[in-house]
C-alpha cells in the first residue's frame, strides 16, 4: 500500500489490493462472466480474482456492519423496522466499463448468505423521454444532468430507503434510445441495489434557477467510480462505435440504424466527432469533478484491467 503524501484515500496497488481477497471463495465461471461483459472488453477471471473478490468482501463486511446497526435500532425501539436496501451507487464515463463493472459486482455480491438479492439500477431508465428533450432543445446534451429527470430518481432513492417494496420504474430501451411508454420494471425487496450511471455523484441537475436540495449521492451507503485517461476511455468508445455499426445498428429498429452503412473511416470519424462535442465536455464538466466524491476508486489502464484502487479514509 502506498501513501504518497497526504490524501483522503488509502493507495493501493494491483498486487497489494489483490491480498485482501484472503479466502474469499471465486464463485462465478468463465460462462457467467461472459454473460456479464459488455461490448468489447474482455475481464478475465484473474481479474475478478484480483479486483472484484477483494471488492465484494469489503462491500459484505459494510452491509453486514450496517445490517447490524438496523438490528441495534429495532431493539432499541423494541420492534422491527422496515427491511431497508443497503445502496451502493457507481460512476464513471460512457464507455469506461462501469456498467460491467455493476453487473460483476451485482453478482458477486449476491453469493454472499447474508444478502442473496441485489438490484441494478441504471440512471438510463430515468432519462427524460426523447419527446422532451427535443422541445427543450437537448437531444444533442443526453447524459448530462438537465437530461434527467433527476427529482423522479430522487423520488425512487427516498422510496428505496423508506423501505417501501414493489417500486416501479420507467424502463429505457438503448436500442430505441428512448424510455418505452407504458413499460415500468419493478423493484421488490431486495438486500442491495446498485445504482449506475454517469449523475450518480452529482450535486445538480443542470438547473440554476431550481438548485437541488437533496441529492441522489444522500442516499448512498457507498460509492464507486470506474475511473481511466480519457485517452483511454475515447479509444473504448471509439472501438464500441465500430462494433456497434457492425452488430445493434444494423437492428432496423434501432434509433442509430444511419450509421450502420457508414465505411471504417467514417465511422471512426463519426465516433470521434460525438466523443468531442458531447461525451468529452460532459467528462469534462459533471462526470469527472464528482470522482472525489466516491468511497472508492478504480483506476484502469489502457487494457482496462485495474490498476490502482483507492478507499476513503474512515
Amino acid at each position: 500500500m502506498n501513501q504518497p503524501g497526504f490524501s483522503p484515500y488509502l493507495h493501493f496497488d494491483r498486487s497489494d489490493w489483490a491480498r485482501l481477497r484472503a479466502a474469499t471463495p471465486l464463485t462465478l465461471s468463465e460462462s457467467d462472466l461472459k454473460a456479464l461483459q459488455g461490448i468489447n472488453e474482455q475481464v478475465s477471471l484473474q481479474e475478478v480474482v484480483d479486483i472484484y473478490l477483494p471488492l465484494s468482501r469489503l462491500l459484505n463486511l459494510y452491509v453486514g456492519a450496517t445490517q447490524g446497526l438496523h438490528h441495534a435500532t429495532d431493539a432499541f425501539l423494541g420492534k422491527p423496522g422496515a427491511k431497508v436496501p443497503y445502496v451502493i451507487g457507481l460512476a464513471g464515463s460512457v464507455a469506461v466499463g462501469k456498467s460491467t463493472t455493476a453487473r460483476i459486482l451485482c453478482a458477486l455480491l449476491a453469493r454472499w448468505p447474508n444478502h442473496p438479492t441485489v438490484d441494478l439500477v441504471t440512471t438510463d431508465n430515468f432519462l427524460l423521454p426523447n419527446t422532451v428533450l427535443e422541445s427543450r432543445g437537448l437531444m444533442n446534451r443526453k447524459g448530462f444532468p438537465e437530461s434527467y429527470d433527476v427529482r423522479k430518481l430522487i423520488r425512487f432513492m427516498a422510496d428505496v430507503k423508506s423501505g417501501r417494496q414493489d417500486i416501479q420504474i420507467p424502463v429505457y430501451s438503448h436500442l430505441q434510445y428512448d424510455i418505452l411508454p407504458d413499460r415500468f420494471v419493478t423493484v421488490g425487496s431486495p438486500d442491495i441495489v446498485v445504482v449506475e450511471g454517469l449523475n450518480v455523484l452529482q450535486s445538480r441537475d443542470g438547473n440554476p434557477d431550481r438548485p437541488l436540495r437533496v441529492f441522489v449521492s444522500d442516499f448512498f451507503d457507498f460509492s464507486i467510480f470506474v475511473d481511466a485517461d480519457e485517452v483511454d476511455i475515447e479509444r473504448w468508445y471509439v472501438e464500441r462505435f465500430l462494433t456497434l455499426c457492425d452488430t445493434a445498428f444494423r437492428d432496423p429498429s434501432s434509433f442509430f440504424r444511419r450509421y450502420a452503412s457508414l465505411s471504417v473511416e467514417e465511422a471512426i470519424q463519426t465516433a470521434a466527432h460525438i466523443w468531442r462535442d458531447i461525451n468529452g465536455p460532459n467528462l469534462h464538466s459533471n462526470i469527472q469533478p464528482t470522482r472525489e466524491r466516491a468511497r472508492l476508486i478504480l483506476h484502469k489502464g489502457p487494457d482496462h484491467a485495474v490498476q490502482h484502487v483507492l478507499l476513503r479514509k474512515l
